[in-house]
């Protein structure tokens, strides 16, 4: 983790953290992001990190944009978080993959998939 500034940590943020912590499945987190957020805020947060699933995979910056909707500068921005944030992508990234692999089946709550 690299030493970035965090103004940003509050109690208000720290319960925030909590609170999706304590839902138990997807259908929990999509009551509660919509509750949270617009439809819009929640696309854009979605498309965000599809972008770094997708540049974890290897893909060209143009392919990925073309893909999410995401200028090559936000894409740009996103593969430097992952690079070189805070490590927050790359370890949901990587819990992502290993629920996927461990998974003998695939349901909506353990696959990743792209759509386009």
């Amino acid at each position: 983790m690299n030493n970035l500034n965090l103004n940003w940590k509050t109690k208000d943020t720290d319960n925030l953290f909590k609170a999706v912590l304590a839902l138990r499945n997807v259908e929990e987190c999509e009551r509660f992001f919509r509750d949270l957020m617009t439809e819009q805020e929640i696309e854009t947060f979605a498309a965000r990190f599809k972008t770094a699933l997708m540049l974890d995979q290897n893909l060209p910056y143009r392919q990925i944009s073309k893909v999410t909707g995401m200028s090559t500068t936000t894409v740009t921005r996103i593969n430097y978080w992952l690079e070189r944030g805070m490590g927050g992508y790359s370890l949901a990234i990587k819990r992502l993959k290993s629920a996927a692999k461990n998974s003998h089946h695939h349901t909506r709550t353990n696959s990743l998939e792209f759509t386009s």
